[in-house]
C-alpha cells in the first residue's frame, strides 16, 4: 500500500470520525435546547418513556403542535371576569371545598379554550400547555388528579385546599401569559407564605378580620 493510499484511507476516517461528531453534538444541542424549554417537564417526560429518543421526539411533537395552534392574549375585560370568577371560587371554598375544585377545573379549561387551546381531552391540554407553561403544568397534572378523586370517593379537605392551590398557578400563569407564578403571599406581617407549603397551624385557613372572616381561605 502506497503512501498516497494511506493518506486517502486516513482522510476518509478523519472526515467519517467528523460527521459522527457532527451529529453527536447537533442531537446534544437539541437535547440540551430541550431541557432549557420544559425543564422539569422534560425530566417527567423521559422518566415515562422507553428511551431518551423516544421522550425528545414527543416534545418535539407538541413543539409542532403548538406551532400550528393560534394562542391570543386575554383581553383586559376577560381577565378582570376571570379574577373576579376565581375570587369567588376561593371564598365559596370554605362551605363547600369539593365544589369549589369543581369550579376551579371548570374555569381553568374556560380559559385555557378562550386563549386558543384545544380542551376536548386533559392529556393533550396538558401536552400543550407544558409548551407555554412548562414550570406549572404538573401542577395542573396534579389538581386534576384530586379534582377525579373527589367526584370518584370524595378528598379531604387539605387535599382539596392543595388542588385549588394548584389550579391557581396554571391559572395566573395563563392571565398573565408567564412561564411561572410566584405562589407566595403575606402574612399579617409583610411575612412571605410559600402556599405551596403552608404551616400546620395555618393549614385549611387563614387568619383574617372578624369582618372578612368565612369569606377567604390559605391560597
Amino acid at each position: 500500500m502506497d503512501g498516497m493510499t494511506v493518506a486517502l484511507i486516513a482522510i476518509g476516517v478523519a472526515v467519517v470520525i467528523l460527521v459522527v461528531l457532527a451529529l453527536w453534538l447537533r442531537a446534544r444541542q437539541r437535547s440540551h435546547g430541550l431541557q432549557n424549554r420544559f425543564g422539569p417537564e422534560y425530566d417527567r417526560t423521559l422518566e415515562g418513556s422507553e428511551s431518551r429518543k423516544e421522550a425528545e421526539q414527543e416534545l418535539r411533537e407538541r413543539e409542532r403542535r403548538r406551532e400550528d395552534l393560534d394562542i391570543i392574549p386575554l383581553d383586559d375585560g376577560a381577565r378582570a371576569r376571570y379574577l373576579e370568577a376565581w375570587q369567588g371560587v376561593q371564598q365559596r371554598f370554605v362551605d363547600a371545598p369539593a365544589e369549589s375544585v369543581a369550579e376551579a377545573d371548570v374555569l381553568v379549561m374556560q380559559v385555557m379554550r378562550d386563549r386558543g387551546y384545544p380542551v376536548d381531552d386533559f392529556e393533550r391540554r396538558a401536552a400543550d400547555v407544558s409548551v407555554d407553561h412548562p414550570d406549572v403544568v404538573e401542577h395542573y397534572r396534579s389538581a386534576h388528579a384530586v379534582a377525579g378523586r373527589s367526584r370518584a370517593d370524595g378528598s379531604d379537605t387539605e387535599e382539596l385546599r392543595g388542588a385549588v392551590v394548584h389550579y391557581r398557578a396554571l391559572f395566573e400563569a395563563l392571565l398573565e401569559d408567564r412561564a411561572d407564578v410566584d405562589l407566595t403571599d403575606r402574612d399579617d406581617d409583610g411575612r412571605a407564605i410559600d402556599l405551596r407549603a403552608v404551616p400546620e397551624d395555618q393549614q385549611g385557613t387563614r387568619t383574617v378580620p372578624e369582618d372578612q372572616q368565612g369569606t377567604r381561605t390559605t391560597f
